[in-house]
Formats: structure tokens, C-alpha cells, sequence
């Protein structure tokens, strides 16, 4: 009898996890539903687009998920949609530089160097929203992400103070294992999103870069470790 006890409370918690996380889920789609697009003369003009971060491979080149964001940032910019591109991604080791990355194949696309910002703590979405608020002085953006992402990166945009609309760069594709595991762990991370959203957890800042300036003044010193994609 205690060992069906157990199991029907073990069931129950596992249930009452299951709608919890479900609720999470359909509260952020709904919240952020009609504020994004795929069609680029659909996204409203603003001051900056902001690119989070995604994996680089250990020969330096991008993940296919990542090239479709700065691809259509960089489509943003020569639309005249926005006047900045901000590229946010994770920097905290020695010999993997996704920012850096993200900014070497916006050169590479035509973007001046003077419009593209650098934010090597971007390391992750909500550290991404508040330093573009914070350090970077953005009010209105327009959020440069797949559509799995979209809902939970506008989300955290707005708890951090920003006017946020996004563009879905997913350009047709489906990424393959990268895309399946992304989506399974993004159901999971919408749940730290809202606890992100509701307690506000402190940010690592740092000195201004107003968006409004030059952007090569936030690129740091390059990562002597970090390979480049030939270009």
C-alpha cells in the first residue's frame, strides 16, 4: 500500500511539472505573439538590431543557426531598419569567441565597422536584454533569433525595459540535431526565463558603450586562442 502511495505521488509531481511547464510555455507564446516576423518589410524601424549568440564550431565557423542570424541582421541594416547592430554572445573563455565571430562576418557582409556593437557577456538571454539597456543605452530593438527562441527573447526584452519587436531568421531551415536539441531545452529554459523576468537577477555591466557612438569602440582585444573562418 506505501509503495502505491508512493508512486501515485511520484505521478502527481510529475503531472503538476508537466502543466507547469506547459503553462510557462503558452503564457510566453501568447505574451509575445503578433510582435514578430519573417518578412523583413514587416519589422519596424529601429535604433538597433540585437543578435544573441549561438554555437561556433572549434574551426571557427558558425553554426548554421548562428549564420542565419547575422545574415538577416545584416539584411536589417542595408533595408535601413535599423542604424546598429549589436552582437551579444558568450566570451568567457580563452579560444571560443562567438562575438567576435558574429562581428568578423558582418564585416565581411558589408557593414561598416562603426555600426556593428560587441558584448562578450551576452551569456544569455536575459544578460543579453539588460546589458543592451544598461551598458549599451538601447531603447527600441528589434531582436535577430530562430522562432523557438523568439517568444522567450522578446519576453526578457521587455522585463529589461526595452521597446523589442523580433525577426525570425530562420530562412527555411530546420538545423538538423542542433534545431531538435535547441527547441527540447528551450521548453525548459522558458521556465528560468520567467523566474528571470519576475526576480530580476543582477547582470554583469560595465563601462557605457551608447549605442548611438562608434561601435568599435566596445570591441575588446582579439582572443589570440580563438580560430577564424576564413573569409
Amino acid at each position: 500500500m506505501d509503495r502505491r502511495r508512493a508512486a501515485f505521488v511520484l505521478v502527481g509531481f510529475v503531472l503538476a511539472g508537466i502543466g507547469f511547464v506547459a503553462a510557462v510555455d503558452a503564457w510566453m507564446l501568447l505574451a509575445a505573439r503578433g510582435d514578430s516576423t519573417a518578412r523583413l518589410a514587416e519589422v519596424p524601424r529601429a535604433q538597433v538590431a540585437i543578435v544573441p549568440g549561438a554555437l561556433v564550431h572549434p574551426d571557427g565557423r558558425m553554426s548554421a543557426m548562428l549564420a542565419d542570424r547575422v545574415q538577416s541582421a545584416a539584411d536589417l541594416y542595408r533595408a535601413g531598419k535599423v542604424g546598429r547592430i549589436l552582437v551579444s554572445g558568450d566570451h568567457h573563455r580563452l579560444g571560443y569567441d562567438e562575438t567576435d565571430t558574429m562581428r568578423d562576418a558582418l564585416l565581411r557582409a558589408g557593414v561598416p565597422s562603426r555600426a556593428i556593437f560587441t558584448d562578450y557577456a551576452g551569456f544569455d538571454t536575459w544578460s543579453t536584454m539588460v546589458r543592451a539597456r544598461e551598458v549599451f543605452g538601447v531603447e527600441r530593438a528589434v531582436v535577430v533569433t530562430q522562432g523557438f527562441h523568439m517568444a522567450r527573447a522578446l519576453s526578457l526584452g521587455r522585463s529589461a525595459g526595452l521597446d523589442v519587436h523580433g525577426l525570425v531568421s530562420d530562412r527555411g531551415h530546420r538545423y538538423g540535431s542542433q534545431g531538435t536539441k535547441s527547441e527540447v531545452r528551450e521548453l525548459a529554459a522558458r521556465v528560468k526565463g520567467l523566474q528571470q523576468a519576475v526576480l530580476e537577477p543582477e547582470v554583469l555591466l560595465g563601462p557605457p558603450h551608447p549605442i548611438e557612438g562608434n561601435g568599435r569602440a566596445s570591441w575588446g582585444p582579439p582572443d589570440p586562442l580563438a580560430p577564424r573562418a576564413p573569409g
